[in-house]
């Protein structure tokens, strides 16, 4: 395996690599001195930056903290024919271009499927539209490199770090301690339940995922992780444990719904009768209306006139178009002049309707300011790739949100535009930007700027206006996600607290798209991370030939449903298909064969085991 990347994912993926898949793993990297180190920006105090770094070294010495470092690391500014040659690509079975830079992964893929057309290429790209066509292009290309072979499976694949991280990032603005996966178009999340009391039965949902560590309910507990032992999390229990634990808490796979405060009614792009013209002149307007009709009915009194009459004499009078009253009494003509005075108030009031009409449709497209009254939204910092993929799965969830950045050309703010979600430009760091986004008010903060210590001074601010908020940080480095998580879970016992990394989110797809796998999500359970993949039970004797139940193998995988193709009805298997083409419940006597697609939930090393890497990688010879 090669791995080449310029940040975190790429060191992530490769230990992800050589300890969970046991594989060969030479790392590309630009050398130490082009690595650009993360800006300090705003209040953030001298403390704070001097704690970040000291981490990053810590974790820079120790290789991530991840069991397992590569085979061979080689340095380079960018990867070059030259420099994939030189680490292996020819004799490889499958490359990962992770840099941040789209261009670069593009460029390189290209040079690898010319060096090596049976490699097995995943790209890191954001844009999906260009992802899908760079992969139908590299995918041909290895067909008709290798005629009469059809190609090799999975050839390439296309993911985004941001596309993977958010659903689980925008999971706690919706569900609280629950975790979000996306199969088949069906949204499901994995939620924490406390331990049942004595006497009753916690609610399994569709499945039980994991039970939680004995420390999760302790608030100066240490998050559970895989070395965590008997105490830690226990990743797809049986029937059995699952009975057995006591006062342990639960993670149970459920649909998604959502009944949060609704979003405003109104079309896209067409504003609301109320955010035409300001308060202020739509009681100006009220206040000459109400003149008029008191012209009308006066002159109805004086003149004994039909009240159709009266108003149309009186709206003439208010134009000036009418005749002057020379002739009438004294009655009228005072009427007339005071219609006449009432037409000059009017005509400015006319004129700036005109305008703020004109200027509320102009700015439409542009950006909203949070309105007044807002209560029970989400509060979202930063606009980058992450903030902009986290910011349209809220709003497919109908979710209210306010988003914070202080780029005006930031990635995510046409994005904004689109969706007319309400925006306040500014640092989040300085005074009065939280406030303006109605902090006081929200349901919850996700801090998702790419500046660690922006994301943690924004959350203890607003942790200070509002001791109970939910926040959900992302930070860049996994170990100062995890002592960040463990002192703010120790200060505010009482309030919901989720730090997370990306790369920690990410790469577990990433490796299993390494190894020929399709990953449907990836759900963190305390510190640990459980696979949602798709696999072909062919060419798997741990599924194939098996029924359900004899195929669950205890904190290792488990299947989940089974995809059915058009025209074949259920196969078999109870009850009815949801909207997919998934089908959810599956019995435990139903039998899989070879032609069946399953979606199961998998540990990382129960995938790797699944998968059948790990033999063969034991039983190679040399280092």
């Amino acid at each position: 395996m090669v791995v080449c990347g310029d940040d975190g994912l790429a060191h992530r993926l490769a230990a992800e690599l050589r300890g969970v898949y046991r594989e060969q793993v030479t790392l590309v990297v630009p050398p130490s001195g082009r690595r650009v180190p993360q800006p300090v920006v705003g209040r953030a105090r001298a403390a704070s930056a001097a704690l970040l770094d000291m981490v990053n070294a810590a974790v820079n010495r120790t290789g991530g903290g991840e069991p397992g470092a590569p085979d061979r690391a080689l340095e380079a500014t960018e990867p070059t024919e030259d420099v994939l040659a030189d680490a292996g690509v020819q004799q490889a079975t499958a490359l990962a271009l992770v840099y941040d830079d789209d261009e670069t992964n593009i460029r390189a893929a290209l040079t690898a499927r010319r060096l090596n057309p049976r490699l097995r290429l995943v790209l890191r790209l954001y844009n999906r539209r260009l992802g899908q066509h760079i992969e139908e292009l590299l995918d041909q290309s290895a067909v008709l490199a290798s005629p009469g072979t059809g190609g090799v499976e999975g050839s390439t694949t296309v993911l985004s770090d941001a596309d993977t991280a958010a659903p689980a990032l925008a999971a706690t603005a919706l569900v609280g301690t629950s975790k979000i996966v996306e199969a088949d178009g069906l949204l499901l999340r994995a939620v924490e339940r406390d331990p049942p009391r004595p006497g009753e039965v916690a609610d399994p949902g569709l499945c039980t995922l994991a039970l939680l560590s004995t420390t999760s309910n302790d608030p100066a507990g240490a998050d559970g992780s895989e070395d965590s032992g008997e105490q830690g999390p226990q990743l797809l229990p049986d029937a059995a444990a699952v009975e057995a634990a006591t006062g342990r808490g639960t993670v149970a796979l459920e649909q998604v719904s959502y009944s949060g405060p609704p979003l405003a009614a109104g079309r896209a792009g067409v504003p609301a009768f109320g955010e035409l013209f300001s308060r202020r002149l739509r009681w100006s307007l009220a206040g000459l209306a109400a003149c008029v009709v008191a012209l009308a009915v006066a002159l109805m009194v004086v003149t004994g006139d039909h009240p159709l009459h009266a108003t149309y004499v009186t709206l003439l009078d208010l134009f000036s178009i009418n005749e002057p009253a020379h002739n009438d009494d004294v009655g009228r003509q005072i009427l007339q002049l005071l219609s006449g005075f009432v037409g000059l108030l009017l005509l400015p009031v006319l004129l700036a309707a005109v305008l703020e009409a004109l200027g509320t449709f102009r700015t439409a497209s542009t950006l909203r300011k949070p309105p007044r009254g807002l209560g029970g939204h989400v509060v979202l910092l930063g606009l980058g790739k992450i903030g902009t993929r986290v910011l349209t799965r809220l709003r497919e969830m109908d979710i209210p949100v306010v988003c914070v950045e202080a780029d005006p050309e930031a990635r995510g703010m046409a994005t904004a535009r689109r969706l007319r979600v309400p925006v306040v430009l500014g640092d989040v760091t300085q005074e009065g930007v939280l406030e303006s986004a109605k902090i006081h008010r929200a349901h919850s903060l996700l801090a998702l700027t790419s500046v660690d210590t922006t994301n943690l001074e924004a959350v203890l601010y607003a942790r200070s206006v509002r001791s109970r908020l939910r926040v959900v940080l992302r930070l860049y480095d996994d170990d100062f996600a995890t002592a960040v998580y463990r002192t703010l879970r120790a200060a505010h016992p009482g309030a919901l607290t989720r730090s997370r990394s990306v790369t920690h989110l990410a790469a577990p797809s990433f490796a299993g798209a390494m190894m020929g796998r399709q990953i449907l999500g990836a759900i963190p359970v305390e510190r640990r991370v459980l696979l949602f993949a798709a696999v072909r039970v062919a060419g798997h004797p741990q599924l194939e030939g098996r029924t359900v139940g004899e195929a669950f193998r205890a904190g290792a995988w488990r299947v989940l449903a089974l995809e059915v193709p058009d025209g074949r009805g259920e196969a078999g298997a109870q009850g009815a298909a949801r909207a997919s083409r998934l089908v959810w419940e599956l019995p435990d006597t139903y039998v899989l064969r070879g032609a069946d697609r399953v979606v199961l939930a998998a540990t990382r090393r129960g995938l790797a085991e699944l998968l059948g890497r790990r033999a063969r990688t034991e039983g190679r010879t040399g280092p």
